[in-house]
This record gives structure tokens, sequence and C-alpha cells, in this order.
């Protein structure tokens, strides 16, 4: 092979995967058996083989049991907005995750007590082993799963305080600065990070994603005077959203 030249396999998906994307493929159409690509290619078994795998763990196809190999519908990648904090009050949690104020959603929520592991002790400036308040959300749009997220909060701070339990008591589901605030903690920061990963099995179950898919995750941390009050793993399917920013300019 080449300098540059691609393996048998890679082209042999882009040519697939060029014809998904404009249409001669449409969504629904039984991809060519894996007979009928080794004839059409000139391949080997082998090589029409990979070519498939490729494009399911692009999520262009997918295997349907008995039947064969499918195109996915592509659909329509659905905005995200994140802006960072909102001071002004009845920021509920769907609202501080989907900031577009013409969206609207859903969600559910379980809060456990959980010992810090390294990672999140780091993140809290707090040691490893000390109690936090872990809450996990499955954000929905229209009945549809769009989001999950997991939160950590050092119960140092918010332990036997009425803001205890994230989604209980008189500030319950009103947000973290909104919350922070009914104990007195004024949140003045927050920072984001943004990367991608393949999806965990039990993540893409809970998203109706297929195995392999990529997400994004938005790793989140809101401060008061420079202390963590709180940090998230907001974990987004990235073939379903984008996600977009709107920040001030000073």
């Amino acid at each position: 092979m080449t300098f540059g030249e691609q393996p048998a396999y890679l082209r042999v998906a882009g040519d697939l995967r060029k014809k998904i994307v404009d249409g001669s493929l449409p969504p629904h159409t039984r991809l060519p058996s894996q007979a009928r690509i080794r004839e059409e290619y000139g391949v080997s078994d082998t090589v029409a083989l990979e070519a498939r795998k490729v494009l399911m763990a692009e999520g262009l196809v997918e295997g349907r049991s008995g039947s064969g190999t499918y195109v996915r519908e592509r659909p329509v990648p659905r905005p995200v907005a994140r802006s960072g904090y909102r001071p002004a009050g009845g920021a509920s949690p769907f609202r501080q995750e989907q900031a577009d104020e013409k969206a609207r959603g859903t969600w559910e929520s379980r809060s456990e007590q959980a010992e810090a592991d390294p990672e999140i002790a780091e993140r809290l400036r707090i040691e490893p082993g000390d109690r936090v308040m872990r809450t996990r959300y499955v954000f929905r749009e229209a009945g549809e799963p769009m989001m999950l997220s997991t939160s950590w909060e050092p119960l140092a701070l918010t332990g036997r305080t009425p803001v205890m339990l994230p989604e209980e008591g008189p500030l319950g589901g009103m947000g973290v600065v909104d919350r922070m605030a009914g104990i007195d903690v004024v949140v003045d920061n927050v920072t984001e990070e943004v990367s991608a990963r393949p999806g965990l099995a039990e993540e893409l179950l809970e998203l109706g994603g297929v195995p392999g898919h990529v997400v994004l995750v938005i790793r989140r941390t809101f401060f008061a005077s420079g202390r963590p009050v709180e940090t998230a793993d907001v974990v987004v399917p990235a073939d379903r959203y984008r996600v977009s920013y709107h920040l001030p300019v000073r």
C-alpha cells in the first residue's frame, strides 16, 4: 500500500457511506449483502465484513435479527443551548441544562449519599472518601430521552441543610444557583469542559442509542468565591444534538 492510500475496507465503507449520505441508499433500505459487496467491489469476504462493521460503528446502519443490515434514519441534530448559570430565580434543572427558553422538558432524578472517588474529590477539592450527595438525572424532551446528568455536592457544605437533597425541600428542583443562595452561598462562576467518547452501554440504553455511538460529555463545576460547590457530568447523544454556547461579552 502506497503512502496515503486507504485500506480496502475503508475505501468500500467510504463509497457506501457516500451513497447513504447522498440518498442513493435511503433510510430503511437494506444494505447490500456481504456477497454483493464482495462481487461489486472485487474484495474478499473479510474486507466486505470489515466495511460493514465500519458503517455500523458509525451508526449509519443497524442489524435486524434474521433480516439483515439496514440504513438507519439519520436524525437532524437539535441544539442544546448552554449559557452558564442564571442568577435570576426559578432556574429548574432542565432550564439549567437546556438554556433555550423555547425548549420544554421534564426530568427524573434519584439522590443518594456516596463517597467521593479520587476524580470527584479532585474536582470538588475535598478528600477521597468524603461524603457527597450524588444525584442522577434523565432529561426528556417531548417524552424522548435527550440528556443524562450525574451531579455531586459535598455534604460538608449542604449536609443537614434544607438543600441537602437537590429535588426535595423548599428549594427542591430550583437549580444549583438558587439552592445555594438559600444557604447563603453565592455562586459566582461556572466552568464547562466538553469532550467526546463512545457511550457506555448503560448510557446508550437510557438514551435509546446504538452500541458504539459517540456521546458528548460536558463536565461542569459551579464555584462560590473559588470553592467548588457542585460538579456534574452531562451526557448528550452526539448524533441527535449539538451543543451551542451563548456567552456574554464583558
